[in-house]
């Protein structure tokens, strides 16, 4: 490395990324691309950034392994901020192993980070736990240790572990504070506000919605009650699940009578509520009785289904309550606004990716957020982003060199 690439690679350090541009502006070689790249990164010009990358990368020769290994790491972040979960992980998954072999544990660690963040992103938390093993019990500078609290935490949200989640988030807190990174430390207090949000809301056909944090969620699935779960699409009781996730019509009458529980609800009602037709005639009625037979078969040795004089009613064991939980938003458009929440700008395709939907139930789901001011977009076509809050920058170090001269 010479003096002004030092020179670039020591400001970017330190956070000042004019100076840093100012050494290596002008110049085209590979290693010079590569600290322009990182540099546009932190001033959030993601786009540009990723081109000066794909340029250094292409740059430097097949012997360069360690070289090309960084900028692939480096565009992979990029990637990740930009919200393009497209393609597959294995060229950072190889430079991950590239860069151990290579003696570059800090680069290595920010490249399992990356991959936990993009698996955390994409729903796979299996895939997020095994990445993020890879930088458990390493020694991890404070920038890399926030990344990995937020991580843990999100990890731990996911499956209800809220004490858990909460002591990550104060241990990245202290880490994003001791990397003196603002940015990052205002992500981790953006996490923690988001673990203190209505993540549920407790529904009854007679009673005003109850709103219930993720500490609530965890409480009430850790007592006796029966949760007919609206949020997962299945049933929940004394740590057995039965899913209908993919039987959304079954789920739809076992909803409808849960809210109603203990009383009954009207044949009518539910053909006029589910099957969508307010002129319900015989054939909906049979049909109504054989949909409920099937959530009897559905939900057996939890609850049961009864028919009564003109209705239908949940029956629970003695002493059993039936709760229903939804989510906070409900309809196509609840999933859509809790990604947009992240503050990040999304493409309606990495949105489909990560919700496993097709890109049309995205758009309309896109379309009734941005018709109640919710969700804004900028750009057209392909270059098209939604977010719901102002972009909160760049948040992670892409220092390219492993260690300084004169560290």
């Amino acid at each position: 490395m010479d003096s002004l690439l030092a020179a670039a690679a020591r400001a970017l350090a330190a956070g000042d990324v004019l100076t840093a541009l100012g050494h290596v502006a002008l110049r085209s070689d590979p290693p010079a691309l590569a600290l322009r790249g990182v540099a546009m990164a932190q001033l959030g010009e993601l786009q540009r950034a990723r081109e000066l990358l794909r340029l250094a990368h292409r740059g430097f020769g097949a012997d360069e392994v360690l070289a090309r290994a960084r900028c692939v790491v480096a565009e992979a972040e990029v990637g990740l901020a930009l919200r393009d979960l497209a393609g597959t992980p294995a060229p950072l998954l190889a430079a991950a192993h590239a860069l151990e072999e290579r003696a570059d544990p800090h680069n290595a660690l920010q490249a399992w980070l990356i991959l936990a963040r993009r698996w955390l992103l994409l729903g796979r938390r299996q895939e997020a736990e095994s990445a993020l093993a890879q930088v458990q019990g390493r020694a991890l500078t404070p920038a890399l240790a926030a990344m990995a609290g937020l991580a843990e935490a999100a990890l731990a949200a996911r499956a209800l572990r809220v004490s858990q989640a909460t002591a990550a988030l104060d241990a990245a807190a202290a880490a994003a504070q001791a990397s003196g990174i603002a940015a990052l430390h205002a992500e981790v207090v953006q996490a923690r506000s988001h673990l203190a949000k209505p993540a549920a809301r407790q529904v009854a056909r007679e009673a005003a919605d109850r709103l219930l944090d993720l500490q609530a969620v965890q409480d009430l699935l850790a007592s006796p009650a029966c949760v007919v779960d609206g949020c997962r699409r299945g049933v929940w009781m004394g740590g057995r699940w039965r899913s209908l996730a993919r039987r959304p019509l079954l789920f739809a009458l076992l909803r409808a009578v849960g809210q109603a529980w203990p009383g009954n609800v009207d044949r009518d009602v539910l053909i006029a509520e589910v099957f969508r037709t307010r002129d319900g005639d015989d054939s909906h009625r049979a049909r109504l009785r054989v949909e409920m037979g099937r959530v009897r078969a559905a939900v057996k040795g939890l609850l049961s289904v009864e028919a009564t004089a003109n209705g239908y009613r949940l029956a629970a064991a003695p002493g059993i309550a039936v709760v229903v939980l939804a989510p906070p938003i409900e309809g196509e458009q609840g999933a859509v606004a809790a990604l947009l929440a992240d503050g990040a700008a999304w493409s309606s395709s990495a949105l489909a990716l990560a919700l496993g939907a097709s890109q049309r139930t995205v758009q309309r789901a896109l379309a009734a957020l941005e018709s109640t001011g919710q969700a804004r977009a900028t750009g057209g076509g392909r270059t098209q982003r939604w977010w719901a809050m102002p972009l909160s920058g760049f948040t992670t170090i892409l220092l390219l060199p492993a260690a300084l001269p004169g560290d």
